[in-house]
């Protein structure tokens, strides 16, 4: 079986957006940033559909909804090894590491349980969080892609985002399968993904899955 470079589960808006304006600490996906069980300006959220499917991770009660939604949410480690992910997706810092208390967003048990290689251009130790352990590179796309499929032994590697990491492999031409779940939102400004997902069909096939729940699951594959 072929190792592959997936994109799976990402969030976008209507629009094309996978983060609003302003993020920090305290708004991680900007001004589209949930509150309260909505999203502040908005009037739903880019993640809700996969809250509510009974394999959600971190559901604490019975019960979740079934079907298409529920299949991607349980595909999302699916023969994974190793994932790559920007810094702006591990943090909200920027520049030199200040602060080498903050482990990221996810507490003590990371739900990754494979190696990460978080893209940044400041040297950082690695450390482990349970099953996680988490890889500082200064590297290319492609130089950071070398490492993860040697750490994901034989398993496929994820681009697990932000946007600008996503694209930044987009660009270079190195992501073999993408699965975009697009909310019926929009968020106007941000984290832009695509104008168009028509942008990508010089190289990928489509093919367009509504879910009761609203969402539009999109999935890519190389030509």
């Amino acid at each position: 079986m072929s190792q592959l470079v997936r994109v799976q589960n990402f969030m976008v808006s209507i629009d094309g957006f996978g983060a609003g304006e302003g993020q920090s600490l305290e708004a991680p996906f900007g001004h589209a940033e949930p509150r309260g069980g909505r999203v502040a300006d908005l009037p739903a959220d880019l993640a809700s559909w996969a809250f509510a499917t009974a394999s959600w991770p971190n559901r604490t009660q019975p019960g979740g909804t079934r079907g298409l939604d529920d299949y991607f949410v349980r595909d999302f480690a699916h023969n994974i090894g190793a994932e790559i992910m920007g810094r702006n997706k591990f943090g909200p810092q920027r520049g030199p590491w200040e602060n080498l208390d903050w482990t990221g967003w996810w507490g003590d048990t990371p739900p990754f349980h494979t190696p990460v290689f978080v893209l940044t251009h400041h040297h950082r130790p690695s450390f482990t969080l349970a099953d996680t352990t988490f890889h500082f590179l200064e590297a290319t796309p492609a130089e950071a892609l070398q490492q993860a499929k040697v750490a994901a032994n034989g398993r496929d590697v994820r681009i697990g985002g932000g946007v600008a990491t996503v694209r930044q492999y987009l660009e270079a031409d190195l992501i073999d399968t993408i699965h975009v779940a697009v909310a019926p939102i929009e968020i106007g400004r941000g984290e832009r993904l695509w104008t168009s997902h028509k942008d990508l069909l010089d190289r990928y096939h489509h093919e367009s899955v509504p879910s009761p729940s609203g969402i539009t699951h999109l999935i890519f594959w190389r030509r």
